[in-house]
């Protein structure tokens, strides 16, 4: 059996205490082989789940139930720029120095970054927290683009869906990826009979209330063409100065950033996914032309996209 510590702290996101039982548990119900252990083990202070509508929760594990676990998953939680406590710094440390795996789900990375365990080791967050992940953690290279990244024996997440990620990209390794590919459509399909259906009405919900998530939609399956401000507005039914105004509120980035962002992103996934020449990859992801798109890459990564490729698939 498998040992997998869920090491939280208060203000942590509940569905990040869930997703590894919800995974794990899973897998093991459709192939009788594979047995897990989740244990949630409370760091010092944990009393409730992130807001708007906290839970309050006790553990029957503190930091010590991560001793003989074969991995543990760090959370986000709301103190997370703070110094973590010194038995978590402890408990990772020990864990790191008998060869444990270390995973850490979103601003996680923060607190496993502070133990200094990543220094000299690439890792991410969620996009909000990049710059400042990279600001107070200088000697951890940063990765914008990253899903799961893992280096060594250390994983990290970026992302709503980051425990899952990490989860699966776990049960890969332990089971192989047609596993954790079944676990992973099991999880999610079952939703897709009704996802048309549910979409709609979500987008009327969200027009009638000025949501930006169907434009944000409609501009996830436009990458490739030249969209403008005014196209995007335009769509969005608002105007140009309402649009901007909408998108920093929504998304912390003005339009054209955010655009920017999403076809970086979308070329990342077909650089790790696919043997596609980058020539391709540029017109696919609304780049004019394969120099324009390392433009942006190197400067986003610090790293041309062949060398990202190749990077990510030797590391």
């Amino acid at each position: 059996m498998s040992v997998i510590a869920v090491l939280a702290l208060d203000g942590v996101p509940a569905h990040q205490l869930t997703t590894p039982g919800l995974v794990f548990g899973r897998a093991a119900r459709d192939h009788p082989h594979i047995d897990y252990e989740v244990r949630i083990c409370a760091g010092p202070g944990l009393t409730a789940t992130a807001g708007p509508a906290p839970l309050r929760i006790g553990a029957p594990w503190g930091p010590e139930g991560t001793r003989d676990a074969d991995t543990v998953l760090v959370t986000g939680h709301d103190g997370f720029r703070a110094e973590p406590p010194a038995e978590v710094t402890a408990a990772l440390r020990a864990a790191a120095a008998r060869g444990c795996r270390i995973g850490a789900i979103g601003t996680g990375t923060f607190t496993l970054a502070a133990t200094g365990l990543l220094d000299g080791r690439r890792a991410t967050t969620g996009w909000r927290h990049i710059e400042e992940l990279a600001a107070l953690h200088p000697r951890v290279t940063v990765d914008p683009l990253g899903t799961v990244v893992a280096d060594g024996p250390y994983l990290t997440s970026a992302g709503i869906f980051g425990g899952m990620d990490v989860c699966l990209r776990l049960l890969a390794l332990d089971h192989g990826e047609q596993r954790a590919g079944e676990t992973s459509r099991e999880l999610i399909t079952p939703l897709e009979a009704d996802a048309d259906r549910v979409r709609r009405t979500i987008d009327r919900e969200l027009a009638r209330s000025s949501g930006l998530e169907p434009v944000l939609r409609w501009m996830e399956d436009r990458l490739h063409l030249p969209l403008t401000r005014a196209d995007i507005a335009d769509r969005a039914g608002i105007s140009v100065s309402s649009l901007d105004r909408r998108f920093r509120d929504r998304t912390g980035v003005s339009p054209s950033r955010y655009l920017l962002n999403a076809r970086l992103e979308r070329a990342r996934r077909l650089l790790t996914e696919t043997d596609e020449p980058v020539e391709l990859i540029a017109g696919r992801t609304g780049f004019p032309s394969a120099a324009s798109l390392r433009h942006h890459f190197t400067g986003l990564t610090g790293m041309t996209p062949r060398a990202y490729r190749t990077a990510h698939r030797t590391g």
